[in-house]
This record gives C-alpha cells, sequence and structure tokens, in this order.
C-alpha cells in the first residue's frame, strides 16, 4: 500500500491535530522540568553544558526535540544510578527495573510512579467483559529486576484482583540458547509452565493474564494434555507482548487456542509492545477481517513512536513505509529525546482512537537481526 492509500477523515484530522498541540505543550513541559536546577535530574543538568543550545530557550515544540543527539542506551549502564532521580522526586521512593545483563553490565531505569500510571491508563483500554473487575490475574512472564512484574502486579489491584506471579529469569534462558543447551531449555520452560497451571488449577478465581505468545502457546498445549483448556479454567482476557507476536501467530492463536474471536470462544486477547524505556503501546483491534494485522499506538503524549528512514533518523517513512522504530520518552520522571530501538516495522496513520502515528509490523532492525536473540520466553 502506497502513501496514497493512506488517507484519514475530516474529524481524524483535527483530532490528530488536537493530539499535536497537546504533544508540542507536554513537550515543552517535560523538557523544562529535567533541565530545571529545581527539579532536573543530575545526568541532564550535567549533559546540558554539552549542548549546542540551552533547552529552557531552544525547545518550543516536540520537533525540536531532534536538536538533541540521540539518546544512548550505555549511558544507563552501570552507577551511580541516582543521577537519573530528578531533584523534583529526590526524596520519593525509588524502583529501579533492568533490561537485558545477560553479558555485561545492564541497562537500569530509575522509576518511581510511571509503571503504575502506564498500566493504569492501559487498564481504561481493557473491555470489562473480558477483563472484569475484582478478578485475579497470573502473570506468565519474566520475573527479577523487570519492570513487567511489577506492572502487572499493579494493573491487578487497580482493578481490584490479585495477581498470581510465576518465577522465570530471562537471563538463563539465553545463556541456555547460546550454550546450545536445548534439553535444559525445553526443563526450564517446562518448570516455569508447571507453575502457572498449578495457579490455574488451583480454584484461586483467575480471569485475566499476561502472557508472552510462545508461554501461552506452550501453556495451552499444557492444558490440553491434562484434558483442559484455558477457558475451561475460567480465563476470559488475555494481553500479551513480543516481537514474536505476528499475524501468522496470532490467526493460529486466535481460531486453533482460544476457539475464535472473543463473541465465538469466550476469551479476548490483545497486543501490546512496549519496554523498560517507553511503557506500554496498545494495539488497535486485530481482526480477521484486516488479516491479523497488529498496529501499535504510543501511549502519547507520556511516549511517542516514529518511523524513521534507515539513512536518516530524522526523517520519517511515508504511510505503509517501511524504516526503523525511534522513541521518545517524555515523563516528569524519565526524558529521552529520541532513542533508536532495535525495531523495524512500517508506519501507520492516526485513526479515532490513537490520533497520532503507529507502527506495524515489528519485528527486529534487519542490521543488527543476527546479533539480537528474541523470543527466548
Amino acid at each position: 500500500m502506497s502513501t496514497a492509500d493512506y488517507t484519514v477523515s475530516e474529524q481524524v484530522a483535527q483530532q490528530a491535530a488536537d493530539a499535536r498541540d497537546r504533544l508540542d505543550e507536554h513537550t515543552l513541559k517535560t523538557v523544562h522540568w529535567h533541565f530545571s536546577e529545581e527539579t532536573g535530574s543530575p545526568f541532564w543538568l550535567e549533559k546540558k553544558a554539552e549542548l549546542k543550545f540551552d533547552p529552557l530557550t531552544d525547545v518550543k515544540s516536540f520537533d525540536d526535540l531532534k536538536k538533541f543527539p540521540h539518546f544512548e542506551d550505555e549511558w544507563l549502564r552501570g552507577g551511580p544510578v541516582r543521577r537519573w532521580v530528578p531533584k523534583g522526586h529526590a526524596n520519593k521512593p525509588t524502583y529501579v527495573f533492568e533490561t537485558g545483563g545477560t553479558t555485561g553490565i545492564p541497562k537500569s531505569r530509575v522509576v518511581i510512579e510511571d509503571h503504575w500510571t502506564d498500566y493504569e491508563l492501559f487498564s481504561d483500554t481493557l473491555p470489562d467483559e473480558y477483563f472484569p473487575k475484582g478478578s485475579n490475574w497470573l502473570m506468565l512472564g519474566p520475573s527479577g529486576p523487570r519492570r513487567l512484574r511489577l506492572a502487572v502486579e499493579h494493573l491487578a489491584q487497580h482493578r481490584d484482583g490479585i495477581c498470581f506471579c510465576i518465577d522465570l529469569d530471562p537471563r538463563w534462558v539465553v545463556k541456555l540458547i547460546k550454550k546450545g543447551w536445548m534439553d535444559h531449555l525445553e526443563e526450564y520452560k517446562k518448570h516455569c509452565i508447571d507453575q502457572a497451571v498449578t495457579v490455574l488449577t488451583a480454584g484461586h478465581d483467575v480471569k485475566c493474564m499476561f502472557a508472552t505468545p510462545k508461554l501461552l502457546e506452550s501453556l495451552g498445549e499444557a492444558l490440553d494434555e491434562r484434558g483442559t483448556s484455558l477457558q475451561e479454567c475460567g480465563i476470559t482476557g488475555i494481553f500479551s507482548g513480543g516481537t514474536e507476536f505476528t499475524p501468522q501467530w496470532t490467526k493460529f492463536c486466535v481460531e486453533e487456542l482460544l476457539g475464535g474471536p472473543a463473541e465465538e470462544g469466550g476469551v479476548y486477547m490483545t497486543p501490546t509492545y512496549g519496554n523498560t524505556l517507553m511503557g506500554l503501546a496498545c494495539s488497535k483491534p486485530v481482526t480477521a477481517a484486516d488479516n491479523y494485522k497488529i498496529s501499535y499506538y504510543a501511549p502519547q503524549p507520556r511516549a511517542v513512536t516514529e518511523v524513521v528512514t534507515f539513512d536518516d533518523y530524522d526523517q520519517k517513512v511515508g504511510y505503509g513505509e517501511t524504516g526503523r522504530v525511534k522513541l521518545y520518552t517524555l515523563t516528569d520522571e524519565f526524558f529521552v529525546p529520541g532513542f533508536m530501538e532495535r525495531d523495524e516495522g512500517e508506519r501507520e496513520a492516526p485513526f479515532e482512537t490513537y490520533p497520532w502515528d503507529g507502527v506495524s509490523g515489528v519485528r527486529p532492525f534487519h542490521e543488527l537481526a543476527s546479533a539480537t536473540t528474541v523470543g527466548v520466553y
């Protein structure tokens, strides 16, 4: 589909213009917070001296963030981690979440309440019919020093439920893969799935869950071997995420694993795209009529994704065209003025629910794909 084929209604165009105005206003507020002596973080106050412009006077819109150098993930490796805590939040309880770390020093991000806010906003997108308030949750994903576990736990509590979590160390999974210990990998996966089966069959009234695609598929197979299913265990709502969340897998999951779309099989599933830096991007409703295409939209203005050309990371591609994913995080806890993700995809047009750009077909960036271990759990 060419750029010319992407058209939006006059209503959506106006919504997009209004959203852009809110983004410009939010950007200005966020930059002033992070670069003011009274509220800014030590990292950005120190970095300010290296810049060739003054963020407090020269940033007047979102587009002005291109004046900053691209955010380097190496800045997040090593300490002191408190250099990332804004002075305006200095006396508040602080979490630190890690990403990577299979080899070398992991990247760390400090968080105060962002993970709560992100998942409360996500909660507003979930249909109560399939994610009933007061129901308990299963978190079938990574544990340890990762944002996701605490975020899903908060989501359950925010919706008046209790969250049951399994124990899963993705760093160990990556090591097993790199060593070629596939028998050990299979046993570890079985160990994780057994934990989930135990929770679901113990009478805990679990109706909602998070799972990665691979673990969800393995859980469905394990339940089938025991003569039961996700539906029979009481599951009605699932949210999932991972780079292997493809239209092909989604078609299999909906039509075979879940017994059809929600109105037929009784289980509603929604894909998500996120990470420790950004938070959580929601998907446009996924349907068979649209060939199970998955399009993600960041929680603007708190985070923004762009799809940019491979040879100029400040230039967006046309709608429907392929490029690398560029991320901006704009909260009063964390400021990322342009980070090049290890993903690529196609630029998607705004629509009524999310009147700003999205991204579809998310997959590992082709220049890094051979060095990237994905779908490990």
